[in-house]
């Protein structure tokens, strides 16, 4: 019978042999061995050039390049850099950094990705919410305004930590721990960090000198209304500024949407903001004899003089602080990386390609590793700049390149025009970014589809927003963990009857017209675990639908069970407490008359009943499916295994 094959299956593997299993398959890398064959027999120059090209996939692009294709990366890397030099600068500022090193992450860490990657659109830079995430974790440690030199040697190890962390995420295929955000909980909580970066940037918009290093929401408005009650401390020019050309860069955006020949005007909005605020405020500040006394807040100096300084020397190690230091690069590696991936799959499906999740994750940590060693703050990919990639027809990573030589340059030769550069107009940046990270339709669809993934959702968003970043991340996961925890032992369990006009089975509640097999109480153990935590609940449900369920016939009449048969095809594994409860319902029915079967156990479970000998106790009844498990159960005898 095909009950022999549920019976006597080989013996599965040990706990041990899966755990090493699962190691190998994860750590060990999976070579192509036709790929090898196929090379072997090649010339040596074009074996060495596979090999560089699979070292710097960039090469791969070159063998089909043209003027056409130059030509398109040149002109999108000249927009990118012109969209990235003000926001990058506005990032830098978020992070309590100076706005040079906004730039300085523009150059490096591009140029080192554009080389190693497989992608073909991501623009690396600066993001907010990197940049959201090191000032508010780091100035616990360290408050930038009392000591910026300690705080930038902060930043620079937290990068160097971050690079390690992705590097080692990419070598040994530990990509799955980014799984543990759920896409509820970075909805979460990328809104409530749209909202700190909001919140953080009133500071620029309206000029207020003492301002909150927190970014929580009571904490930020507390400032704001301070600042207010004191009018000395806020310079109602810097509002007019910022939100004047807030408006400007809108408007702009509004007008590339609805007409897609108008979208350069949007690109060039924020550099052009730049550059006519930067007039008006010299035009206002003009015969000032103190900085302090300035009418509109400006930078100021801005160090410029060409390639990035090295930075190798300002890593710091300390003891004391080595620890919180690792445990914040490893949260915003993990966020940087989640975004980075999302943003390079999201863009090379557009254009029928794919990328190596496992090389870009490397790359990522190679550029932030070179990166802190050169004046750079955390990288990573931005979806605004690669959107304005993508638009502005890049064809390869060269315009990562082109962006990056621009940048240079602009810092080599333009810095000292950036010397009356408003802070409010870097705010009105930042700010016109924030409505991008705000996504209401996919928290609807959220809650619609899901209540505890968007509790999930709800408690990340809060948690960042009233509390702290790492507080709601904590909270999302928390969720999200306990949301498997209850799916997975809760005692999920139907009453199952036989489709009319066809040999299939399903769930009573979920097809009505299912028919009740007389005499034969066929119960489906949904959950994936049977245990400690579920175990009773399921037997006393089961004995309560023997005594006082009026479980009806086909023909209207009461059923007088004689049989009941387990479903077991969606429990994967038991453990002693779910054999234990299993013999006590075995013993209960068998008093009443009663006998029981299985049917279609998983691999690990039959294994397990066999050496806790109840399959002997139930007669052998265990069956390959519930229909064989009936067909037996109405015989004239159910014949036992």
């Amino acid at each position: 019978m095909h009950a022999q094959w549920v019976l006597n299956p080989p013996e599965p593997p040990s706990m041990l042999h899966q755990i090493v299993d699962n190691v190998k398959d994860t750590l060990l890398p999976h070579p192509n061995p036709n790929a090898f064959s196929s090379l072997r027999n090649q010339p040596f120059s074009k074996r060495a050039f596979a090999f560089f090209q699979d070292l710097f996939p960039i090469l791969a692009s070159f063998q089909d390049y043209n003027t056409h294709k130059l030509k398109c990366d040149f002109m999108a890397g000249l927009t990118l850099a012109i969209f990235a030099i003000p926001q990058c600068m506005g990032n830098a500022t978020l992070a309590q950094l100076s706005p040079e090193y906004g730039l300085y992450t523009s150059i490096v860490p591009p140029f080192i990705y554009a080389l190693l990657a497989s992608s073909r659109e991501i623009v690396i830079g600066p993001g907010s919410v990197d940049s959201l995430l090191i000032s508010s974790m780091i100035q616990t440690l360290k408050v930038p305004i009392h000591d910026s030199i300690a705080y930038t040697q902060l930043v620079f190890t937290v990068t160097f930590f971050a690079g390690i962390f992705q590097v080692a995420f990419g070598f040994f295929r530990l990509g799955f721990l980014v799984e543990y955000l759920s896409q509820a909980t970075i909805v979460g909580f990328l809104a409530a960090a749209a909202v700190g970066i909001g919140l953080q940037q009133l500071k620029g918009l309206f000029g207020i000198v003492n301002f909150t290093n927190k970014t929580a929401l009571f904490s930020v408005l507390k400032a704001v209304w301070t600042s207010f009650k004191n009018k000395s401390e806020w310079h109602p020019y810097n509002f007019i500024i910022g939100i004047s050309f807030l408006c400007f860069i809108l408007f702009t955006r509004f007008l590339g949407k609805r007409n897609k020949k108008l979208i350069w005007l949007s690109h060039v909005a924020p550099l052009l903001s730049v550059i006519v605020s930067s007039v008006i405020a010299y035009k206002l500040n003009v015969g000032e004899h103190h900085v302090k006394d300035y009418r509109v807040e400006v930078l100021g100096p801005i160090k410029g003089g060409g390639f990035n300084p090295s930075s190798l020397y300002l890593l710091t190690f300390d003891a004391r602080v080595v620890g919180h230091l690792i445990r914040i690069a490893f949260i915003i590696s993990i966020i940087s990386l989640t975004g980075s991936i999302a943003v390079g799959r999201s863009f090379a499906s557009l254009r029928g390609h794919s990328i190596n999740p496992n090389r870009e994750v490397v790359s990522l940590g190679i550029m932030n590793i070179v990166g802190s060693f050169t004046s750079c703050y955390v990288a990573s990919g931005s979806l605004s700049r690669t959107a304005v990639n993508y638009n502005a027809g890049s064809e390869t990573m060269v315009s990562n390149i082109v962006m990056a030589l621009t940048v240079l340059m602009s810092l080599k030769f333009l810095t000292g025009l950036l010397y009356f550069t408003p802070k409010a107009i870097l705010a009105a940046i930042i700010l016109s970014a924030v409505p991008g990270l705000i996504d209401l339709n996919k928290a609807c669809e959220i809650w619609k589809v899901d209540k505890m993934d968007f509790l999930a959702c709800a408690g990340a968003f809060l948690g960042v927003l009233f509390a702290s970043a790492e507080i709601g991340l904590a909270i999302g996961i928390a969720i999200s963990f306990l949301k498997i925890i209850i799916t997975s032992i809760q005692p999920a369990i139907a009453l199952v009857g036989r489709l009319p006009g066809t040999d299939a089975f399903g769930d009573a509640q979920q097809y009505p017209m299912a028919v009740n097999i007389p005499g034969v109480l066929i119960v489906s153990l949904k959950s994936a675990w049977f245990c400690f935590a579920n175990a009773n609940l399921v037997q006393e449900r089961i004995e309560r639908w023997m005594t006082s369920e009026k479980v009806k016939d086909g023909k209207g009449g009461e059923n007088t069970f004689t049989h009941v048969i387990l479903d077991a095809s969606s429990l994967t594994n038991i453990d002693t407490a779910g054999i234990a409860s299993l013999m006590e319902l075995n013993k209960n029915l068998t008093s009443r008359g009663i006998k029981l079967a299985i049917a279609n156990p998983r691999w690990n479970v039959i294994h397990k009943l066999r050496l806790a000998n109840f399959v002997s106790k139930i007669g052998g009844r265990v069956f390959l499916s519930v229909g064989e498990a009936v067909d037996a159960c109405l015989g004239s005898k159910v014949v036992p295994v």
